[in-house]
């Protein structure tokens, strides 16, 4: 069995204690790149004054709480995406979308 394809809004492993966690957020039309873009997840209890709802909105991933780091959005090779995790497509994607929005566009 092949890799899973990725996709926006999916969430993968990470190797990094401060954000163990990657958010897909680019858009399936561009799937066949050798790169995604990634925001960082991380766990809620680390961040402290990071956390801007608006910003870097609060994602709860099987009963754990993490901050979406928008502002350290990143590219980064497929090969380097952890395990699949969840998919946050249903669950947060209005949340994701307006930190993206907020951060390029300011609203």
């Amino acid at each position: 069995m092949g890799r899973r394809l990725v996709a926006r809004f999916d969430v993968y492993r990470f190797n990094s204690r401060a954000a163990p966690l990657l958010l897909d957020v680019q858009s399936d039309i561009l799937e066949g790149l050798a790169s995604r873009v990634v925001v960082p997840l991380a766990p809620a209890a680390k961040v402290g004054k990071e956390e801007l709802p608006r910003l870097k909105p609060r994602i709860s991933i099987d009963g754990k709480d993490y901050i979406m780091m928008t502002t350290d959005i990143a590219a980064l090779p497929v090969a380097r995406l952890g395990a699949f995790v969840a998919s946050l497509e249903e669950s947060y994607q209005v949340e994701a979308s307006n930190a993206l929005d907020f951060l390029f566009y300011g609203f």
